[in-house]
C-alpha cells in the first residue's frame, strides 16, 4: 500500500514543533505525536543485503510469491522508487496485545477486528503531510506500508530502530518483535541515524524450534517451508508431508518471534485496532458459507485469504489436534462445493480415524 504528499495543505491540524530542533528532530517529533513508537532516518543508498536477495530468489526460495522476482530491481534501488529520494524516514508501530489461550493459531498481527495495513496507512499519510509542511512546497513524499517494492527490514536497521534476528524479522532492543514497519521515500536531505548492529549472538532459539525448520541457517528462510507461507500465500493444496507440521496454526505462525528473548522487553500496545478478538471454535467456522465468512473477516488480514484458504488451514489444524466429536464439521465439509476444502476435509477425517 502505498500513498504520497507534496505540499503543506495535506495537513492543516498538525502540530507545531519547536522551532529550535532541526528538521530531523521535527520529523521526529511528528511521528511520535501521531503515536509511532519508533522514528530513525536513512539515506537512499542501496540496502545492504541487496545481494543477498538475489541469491535467495536464485534458490527458488520465495515459491509462488513471484511479485517478489517481479519488482526486484525496485526492492534493491530506491530510486526506482522515487527518482529523486535522498533520505527514507521510517517508523515502528508496536502491536503487542498480551497473550491469550486459543486453538487454531492466528498470528498475533491478525489478531485484531482491522487490517493493520489501513491503519498505518493512516498514520504514515498524516506524517507525510506533517513532512511535506516541514521541508516546504518542493518536498515529495511517498509512503510504504509493507506491501511495496521495499527491503524495508534493511532499512529498518541501517535507520536504527531494531536489527534483523536469524529469523529474518525485525527485532527492537526497546519492544521486542512485535513490530509493523512504515516507510517514507522523500527528496528531503536528511542526515541519517547511526545503523544498528545484530543482538543475537549465539542465540538460535528461532530456528530451534520451527516446526518445519524453515529457517535453514541463520537469517535464510526457505519460504516454501514456512507456515506463515503455507497458510497464507500458498494458494492451493498444503503438501501432504507438510501438514502435520502445520500444527494448529490457521493463518501465519509466530513460533519463531516468540521464543526470542528480547520480547521481554514487550509492551502494551494501546491501539485499540489491534487488540485480540475471540474466533469461534474452529468446527463452527467449517460451516461458514462465503457470506458468514466476509461478515466476521471483512476487513481483516485473513480476508485476503478467502474461504477457501481459511477453511483449507481449518481442516489441517483439526486433523492435527481435532478428535471424534470434530469428525461431523468435518464430515460435511467434505461435501464442499470448494474442492480445495473436500481435499483437506477428507485428510483431516483421515487423521482422526488413524489416531482413534
Amino acid at each position: 500500500m502505498k500513498f504520497s504528499a507534496s505540499t503543506s495543505s495535506n495537513r492543516q491540524d498538525s502540530k507545531a514543533a519547536p522551532s529550535t530542533f532541526g528538521l530531523e528532530q521535527q520529523i521526529k517529533v511528528r511521528a511520535r505525536d501521531i503515536s509511532f513508537d519508533l522514528v530513525g532516518i536513512t539515506t537512499s543508498q542501496p540496502p545492504q543485503h541487496s545481494r543477498h536477495l538475489q541469491q535467495w530468489l536464485a534458490k527458488d526460495f520465495h515459491g509462488e510469491m513471484g511479485y517478489l522476482a517481479r519488482n526486484a530491481d525496485k526492492r534493491v534501488n530506491p530510486s526506482k522508487i522515487l527518482a529523486d529520494a535522498r533520505s527514507i524516514v521510517v517508523v515502528g508501530l508496536n502491536y503487542y496485545t498480551g497473550d491469550h489461550d486459543r486453538t487454531g493459531r492466528v498470528a498475533r498481527y491478525a489478531w485484531g477486528a482491522r487490517d493493520y495495513h489501513e491503519v498505518i496507512s493512516e498514520k504514515l499519510e498524516q506524517l507525510s503531510g506533517d513532512i511535506a509542511e516541514l521541508g516546504g512546497p518542493s518536498t515529495r513524499c511517498l509512503g510504504y506500508v509493507d506491501t511495496g517494492p521495499i527491503l524495508e527490514r534493511d532499512l529498518a536497521q541501517r535507520a536504527g530502530i531494531g536489527f534483523i534476528g536469524k529469523h529474518t524479522n525485525l527485532i527492537s532492543r526497546q519492544l521486542g518483535n512485535w513490530l509493523f514497519i512504515g516507510e517514507i521515500l522523500t527528496n528531503l536531505e536528511l542526515s541519517p541515524d547511526p545503523q544498528e548492529r545484530e543482538y543475537c549472538g549465539t542465540c538460535q532459539r528461532c530456528m530451534d524450534v520451527c516446526p518445519t525448520r524453515a529457517i535453514v541457517g541463520p537469517y535464510q528462510l526457505d519460504a516454501r517451508l514456512c507456515i506463515s507461507y503455507l497458510t497464507i500465500e500458498l494458494k492451493g493444496s498444503i503438501p501432504v508431508e507438510l501438514r502435520p507440521l502445520v500444527g494448529d496454526h490457521v493463518f501465519g505462525c509466530d513460533d519463531c518471534l516468540e521464543v526470542c528473548p528480547w520480547n521481554r522487553f514487550a509492551q502494551q500496545s494501546p491501539v485499540r485496532d489491534f487488540q485480540h478478538r475471540e474466533t469461534p471454535p474452529l468446527t463452527e467456522c467449517l460451516s461458514w458459507d462465503e457470506a458468514k465468512f466476509r461478515e466476521f473477516f471483512r476487513g481483516t488480514p485473513i480476508f485476503r485469504i478467502k474461504r477457501r484458504g481459511f477453511l483449507r488451514n481449518v481442516c489441517v489444524a483439526l486433523g492435527n489436534t481435532g478428535d471424534q466429536s470434530a469428525l461431523p464439521a468435518l464430515e460435511q465439509a467434505c461435501k464442499d462445493a470448494e474442492p480445495l476444502v473436500v481435499e483437506h476435509a477428507s485428510w483431516a477425517t483421515e487423521q482422526i480415524h488413524r489416531r482413534r
